[in-house]
């Protein structure tokens, strides 16, 4: 987090995210079928951590909509968009811009793609935040493939102003706060409508489908049921979760400990309930991750962990607070690090070994090492810096016009 007013448990909650999707992406590494029997399970469950996707977005629309909650309670205006946009793209292009630049350049040089329209073209359409609209461009470079994601929340930071847009309008604003988080309510059901339009009469056909194609096989594969309007449905669950934490009494107490607790265990039963069928974990109306039961837990621990006594200190510990802070680093550098592995080292993650398992554990803690190295340069040397230069400029935005 940003600012140095924390929200207890935020840290724990972007922190298991991260570590979830990084090892989602360790376990993709391993030989599946050397796999010692015992560990079958766990590494099954392990494969789910592609599930951390949905923690993201939950918190991301947890912690972008506070300040709208809290303006339009107190009757204040809406919060200045020219500051929440810079805000946003301090925070997220300088790093995606540069991890999404390497990745197409190792996608022609290391990987040996062709430098062809389409890739330079998916380049494009990632630079501009706009691959999320089509197959052919969801993954936008060859050498990078989590930087799908990004795209998608983008569209999230677009529709969350204008969902509060209405919200602020004269003739919706309601004194009543029970009647804003309805009208918060009717729009993730407007966006729900939307992903089943989109599903219902946007289908890809089968010609070229399947990760056995590729990156582009398999973002057809997932389109229609992965586009950004369903994935505003988790991101809204999570605005609205903040608009029902800024409500609850600032007092805390133990019942907070256990709804927090709580929570985090139902998040983590739905991994299980992936097992057996497609590792998206898709769920209602076809949204990946479990929906809605899995961004609701998360949901409810972020309601609940700031007010505990106990819990979101345990949880926002050193650890957690360092695997935060630098996180977006690590998501979008992971996957060049665990591609180019095998290629400069082909005996990575014990390929051709007869420990299989010894080979992928010692891959896996160096990868990691390298990955947290990256990770934390890119948040000092590049993110931090940006965020520090955006802020200071906000007062000049802020500052009226002289004559």
């Amino acid at each position: 987090m940003e600012n140095a007013k924390r929200l207890g448990g935020a840290d724990f909650m972007r922190a298991v995210a991260c570590l979830m999707v990084l090892v989602h992406h360790l376990v993709l590494r391993m030989n599946f079928y050397k796999i010692p029997p015992a560990l079958d399970v766990t590494f099954i469950l392990a494969r789910f951590g592609n599930h951390g996707v949905s923690v993201f977005f939950v918190l991301s629309g947890f912690l972008l909509a506070r300040p709208f909650w809290l303006a339009l309670d107190r009757a204040q205006p809406l919060p200045s968009l020219k500051i929440y946009a810079m805000r946003r793209a301090a925070r997220i292009l300088p790093g995606f811009w540069f991890a999404l630049t390497v990745g197409f350049l190792i996608s022609f040089t290391i990987y040996g793609f062709p430098l062809d329209a389409e890739l330079v073209g998916r380049y494009i359409a990632g630079f501009f935040l706009m691959s999320q609209w089509h197959w052919r461009t969801f993954f936008p470079v060859q050498g990078d493939g989590p930087l799908w994601s990004i795209p998608f929340e983008t569209t999230c930071y677009v529709l969350l102003p204008i969902g509060f847009l209405l919200l602020f309008h004269s003739k919706l604003r309601s004194r009543s706060l029970l009647v804003s988080r309805l009208l918060w309510i009717g729009i993730i059901a407007i966006s729900l409508v939307g992903h089943w339009l989109v599903v219902t009469y946007l289908p890809t056909d089968n010609v070229g489908q399947g990760w056995r194609y590729g990156f582009q096989g398999g973002a057809k594969e997932w389109m229609p049921r992965y586009n950004p309007i369903g994935f505003f449905a988790i991101f809204a669950i999570g605005a609205l979760a903040a608009g029902i934490q800024t409500l609850l009494p600032a007092r805390r107490s133990a019942i907070y400990d256990i709804i927090g607790a709580l929570a985090i265990v139902m998040g983590a039963w739905q991994l299980p309930q992936s097992i057996g069928g497609a590792a998206e974990g898709y769920a209602w109306l076809g949204i990946p991750y479990q929906f809605p039961l899995l961004p609701l837990a998360a949901a409810i621990a972020l309601c609940a962990l700031p007010q505990s006594l106990l819990l979101a200190k345990l949880l926002d510990n050193p650890v957690s607070r360092y695997v935060a802070t630098v996180s977006f680093g690590v998501y979008i550098w992971q996957d060049i690090v665990l591609t180019l592995m095998p290629q400069l080292f082909p005996s990575s993650f014990g390929a051709g070994s007869d420990n299989v398992l010894g080979g992928w554990i010692v891959s896996s803690l160096i990868a990691t090492a390298i990955i947290f190295a990256i990770g934390t340069l890119s948040y000092v040397l590049l993110e931090r810096p940006v965020i520090q230069w955006a802020r200071s400029r906000e007062s000049k935005v802020m500052r009226p016009a002289t004559a």
